[in-house]
C-alpha cells in the first residue's frame, strides 16, 4: 500500500480542513490561530514580541490608512535574509503540533462510550493526564464535544468506537466597531390591536446568543424599581467571576440541569448586576467597570438584538433576559488562545437550556450569528447537536438567515454584492463535461493574508474530478474521487489543499473541498495570490450531475489592530443567487428568518435565500429588520437608541412572537411554533402563500400566532355514539 494510500486510509473518518491543518507545524498554526477561530495555541509557541511583529507584517499589507509608513517600521526585519529556501514547509517530524488546539465534534458509534473510548486511545494513562489534553467535554446524543491537542486526532481516527472527527466551523460575526445611526426617537414597543390578547408574559425566558456586550443596566432593560430584568450573563471569555460550572456546581441533584465542563469564561447573576447599577451612584464609579464583560462595544449589537427580542420597548417585554457573549478573540498578544468558533455556540445553547430547567422555564432562543461552512443541509454536527436539544417541549431557536443576499450592485459604489455571491449551482450532464467556477481572492488587491475555502457538494451515485487554475499559473490536477492533495506549495510559496471525499459521514453524499492558505512563516508572511482563480470541474461518471457550492467566506471585519480580512467571492457568471442561507440556520428544528422592509414592503435586498441544499422550505418567515430602531448600547444617556439593518433584527423579533407562545402554551416545541407561525404568515403585497425563497412562507403576525395557538389547544371529540 503506498503512503498516501495509508494516510487516506488512517484519516478518513478526519474532516479534511481539520486535515490540513494538523498538517501544519508549531509556528505555522501559532500565526494561524491569529485569525483562525477554530484553534487555539499555548502563547508559549509565540512570544509577545513574535507575535507583535507577526501582526504589524499583516497589518502593513493590509492596512491603506494614514500612518501606514510609521507602521512599517515597527516591523523588525529577520536576522538573515529572507530566501525562498527559509519559506519552503518545515517537515512535521521536526516540529510536531503537539501545543495546537482544536474544538472537535467526535461521532460515535451505537452502543460505544466517551469512557470507551478514552479506554481505548489512552490506555495507560491515569485520569489527571488525560484531564490536561483534552477539556471542555460534553455530549449530545452520539456526539461528544471537546478541546483537543490537535497531535492526538490521528489517535482518536484510529478508534473503533468513533465513526467520524468534524472540526468545528468559524462563527460570522458582525462588524463591531461599525458606523451607527443613533435617534433621539423612542420605540414605540410592541402594538397589539386585538384588546384580548395581553402581552404580560413573564414566567420565560429570552435567551441572546450574541457580540458585542449586553448594556444590562440600559433603561430599557430596568423594571420599574429600576432593577435589571437580566437574570444572567455568561461573557465566555470573561475572567471576573466563576465559570459556569463553578458557579452552578452545587445544583439541586433532582434538577436534571448539567453545566459541567462549561469551564471557562464567567458568569455575571442577577443580584451582581443589581449590585453594580445601584453602587454605581453610591461610590460614582461605572457600572461596567465593576461588573465588567470582556466586550463592551458602543451601540452594541448583544444589547441591540436583546432590546428587540425582549427589552421594555421590545417584543416579549415581560420577559427574563439571559446573555451569552461568544468569545471574541482580544486584540492583544492572548488572542491566540481563543475560540470564535461553532462549539461555542453549541456550548451557548446548552448553557442556556440548562439554565431554563434550573429555573424550570420555557426557553426562546435567537442566534443572530452565523457559520458558512459544510453542507447547508443540516448534517453539521452543530446543526445536528442543536436539532436534538430542541426535540424537548418549552423550546425554541431563532437563526437569522444571514446578510448574503445581494447579487449585484445598485450603484457603481455599491459593493454589497461581494458579500452576496458565496453560492453557485450546476449540472454536469455526461461524462466527460467540464464545467469551470470562477472564484475572486481580493485581499488587499495584492495577496490575501487569510485562508479561503471552497466546498463543493455532490450526489453519492456521481463522480467528480477537480482541478484548480491560481491566477497566472498552470492548472494543477485532476484530483479524482478519494485522492487528496495536502499543502502543497506554489510557485508564489503559498498553499493548496484539495480534497476529494465520497460518501462523506455527515450526510452520505460526496464532497471536494479546496484550501488556499498563506505561507504563514515566521520569518515573512506571503499572502495568497489574489486575482481570478478557476476551479474546473470533471465529469467521471455521472447519474445524476448536480452540485452545490459555497465559499466559507471571510468576512471583512478587523481582526487585530489594522488588520482586516477581506472576503473572496464568485464571479457575476459563476454565482447562483439562492441558497444563500447560512448553514446554522438550515437546521431541521430551529425556525430561519428573513430580513423584512416594513417601509417599503418587501424583502430587504441582503438577506440571504433559501432553500437548504437539500430544497426544504428555508427560511420560514421573514420578520421586520430594515432601519430598526432599538436599545444602543454602552453609549451613555444621551445616546440611548440607534437605528440597525439585517436579519440579526428580524430573527430577535420573531424569537421574541416564540416567547410569548411559550408563555402562553409551555409544552409547545420549536417545529410547533414554526409550523403555527408558517400558518399565520401574511404575504408580502403582490404575492400569495406559496413559499419563496426569499420571504419564505410571508411576514411573521403575532397576533395570529398567538389566536391560532390556542386553537392546539382544543379538541372536539367527533366519535360517533
Amino acid at each position: 500500500m503506498s503512503k498516501n494510500k495509508k494516510k487516506l486510509e488512517l484519516s478518513a473518518k478526519v474532516q479534511s480542513r481539520l486535515r490540513m491543518i494538523a498538517n501544519g507545524s508549531n509556528e505555522v498554526n501559532a500565526i494561524r490561530s491569529i485569525s483562525n477561530k477554530c484553534i487555539a495555541t499555548s502563547n508559549i509557541v509565540l512570544e509577545a514580541d513574535t507575535f507583535k511583529n507577526i501582526t504589524n507584517q499583516m497589518s502593513y499589507q493590509y492596512t491603506v490608512s494614514e500612518g501606514i509608513e510609521e507602521l512599517h517600521q515597527l516591523i523588525k526585519s529577520p536576522k538573515k535574509k529572507v530566501s525562498k529556501k527559509t519559506l519552503k514547509k518545515k517537515s512535521l517530524k521536526q516540529d510536531p503540533p503537539n501545543l495546537v488546539l482544536a474544538n472537535v465534534f467526535l461521532e460515535l458509534r451505537m452502543g460505544s462510550s466517551w469512557k470507551n473510548v478514552l479506554s481505548e486511545v489512552y490506555p495507560n494513562a491515569k485520569k489527571a493526564a488525560i484531564d490536561k489534553r483534552i477539556t471542555n467535554v460534553r455530549n449530545c446524543a452520539n456526539l461528544i464535544k471537546a478541546t483537543v491537542i490537535i497531535d492526538d486526532i490521528k489517535n482518536f481516527a484510529k478508534s473503533k468506537h468513533i465513526i467520524s472527527i468534524e472540526g468545528s466551523q468559524a462563527v460570522l460575526t458582525p462588524p463591531l466597531t461599525s458606523f451607527a445611526l443613533s435617534t433621539d426617537k423612542k420605540p414605540l414597543g410592541l402594538q397589539l390591536k386585538n384588546k384580548r390578547i395581553k402581552n404580560n408574559a413573564k414566567d420565560i425566558i429570552i435567551g441572546i446568543i450574541d457580540v458585542g456586550g449586553f448594556d444590562f443596566s440600559h433603561p430599557d432593560f430596568l423594571d420599574k424599581s429600576d432593577n435589571t430584568r437580566f437574570i444572567s450573563i455568561w461573557d465566555q471569555n470573561g475572567s471576573h467571576r466563576p465559570s459556569p460550572n463553578v458557579k452552578f456546581k452545587d445544583v439541586d441533584k433532582n434538577n436534571s440541569a448539567n453545566f459541567n465542563d462549561l469551564d471557562y469564561g464567567s458568569v455575571i447573576d442577577q443580584k451582581q448586576m443589581n449590585e453594580a447599577i445601584k453602587a454605581s451612584s453610591q461610590i460614582g464609579a461605572p457600572i461596567h467597570a465593576i461588573e465588567p464583560q470582556s466586550q463592551k462595544f458602543p451601540s452594541s449589537h448583544a444589547t441591540h438584538v436583546a432590546s428587540i427580542a425582549a427589552g421594555n420597548t421590545g417584543v416579549c417585554s415581560n420577559a427574563n433576559i439571559a446573555g451569552v457573549l461568544i468569545s471574541l478573540p482580544p486584540e492583544d498578544e492572548h488572542r491566540s488562545e481563543t475560540f470564535t468558533d461553532s462549539s461555542r455556540i453549541s456550548d451557548a445553547v446548552d448553557y442556556l437550556l440548562n439554565l431554563a430547567k434550573l429555573k424550570k422555564l420555557p426557553i426562546s432562543i435567537n442566534i443572530s450569528l452565523g457559520t458558512n461552512g459544510h453542507a447547508h443541509d443540516g448534517s453539521s454536527a452543530v446543526n445536528r447537536w442543536i436539532d436534538t436539544q430542541l426535540t424537548e417541549e418549552g423550546r425554541c431557536l431563532c437563526v437569522a438567515t444571514g446578510n448574503a443576499g445581494q447579487e449585484k450592485g445598485l450603484s457603481t459604489e455599491d459593493f454589497g454584492y461581494v458579500m452576496g455571491r458565496i453560492h453557485t449551482s450546476g449540472k454536469i450532464a455526461n461524462k466527460g463535461l467540464t464545467t469551470n467556477l470562477d472564484w475572486h481572492v481580493v485581499g488587499n488587491g495584492i495577496s490575501d493574508l487569510s485562508e479561503n475555502e471552497l466546498e463543493i457538494w455532490y450526489e453519492p451515485q456521481d463522480r467528480f474530478s477537480v482541478m484548480v487554475k491560481p491566477p497566472g499559473l498552470d492548472w494543477i490536477g485532476p484530483v479524482g474521487p478519494q485522492q487528496f492533495i495536502e499543502n502543497q506549495q506554489l510557485e508564489d510559496l503559498s498553499f493548496i489543499s484539495i480534497y476529494n471525499k465520497i460518501y462523506h459521514p455527515a450526510n452520505g453524499n460526496n464532497q471536494i473541498a479546496v484550501y488556499i492558505s498563506p505561507n504563514l512563516n515566521i520569518q515573512e508572511i506571503v499572502g495568497v495570490r489574489a486575482g481570478l482563480w478557476k476551479v474546473k470541474l470533471i465529469g467521471e461518471e455521472i447519474r445524476d450531475g448536480s452540485f452545490d457550492a459555497w465559499i466559507e467566506r471571510d468576512d471583512p471585519v478587523r481582526r487585530a489592530q489594522t488588520f482586516w480580512n477581506f472576503p473572496s467571492f464568485f464571479s457575476e457568471r459563476t454565482n447562483v443567487d439562492n441558497k444563500s442561507i447560512n448553514s446554522l440556520a438550515c437546521g431541521h428544528n430551529v425556525i430561519a428568518v428573513g430580513n423584512y422592509d416594513v417601509e417599503n414592503d418587501k424583502v430587504n435586498i441582503t438577506s440571504s435565500q433559501g432553500p437548504s441544499r437539500d430544497n426544504r422550505k428555508k427560511p420560514e418567515i421573514v420578520a421586520p429588520g430594515t432601519n430598526i430602531i432599538a436599545a444602543s448600547g454602552f453609549t451613555g444617556a444621551d445616546a440611548l437608541w440607534t437605528s440597525k439593518t439585517g436579519t440579526s433584527m428580524a430573527s430577535p423579533y420573531a424569537c421574541g412572537v416564540a416567547g410569548l407562545l411559550l408563555a402562553q402554551h409551555p409544552q409547545l416545541t420549536s417545529v410547533q411554533i414554526a409550523g403555527i407561525m408558517k400558518r399565520t404568515s401574511s404575504p408580502i403585497t403582490g404575492l400569495n402563500y406559496d413559499w419563496k425563497n426569499d420571504t419564505g412562507f410571508g411576514i411573521i403576525n403575532i397576533e395570529d400566532c398567538l389566536e391560532e395557538a390556542i386553537k392546539l389547544m382544543d379538541h372536539e371529540d367527533i366519535t360517533a355514539e
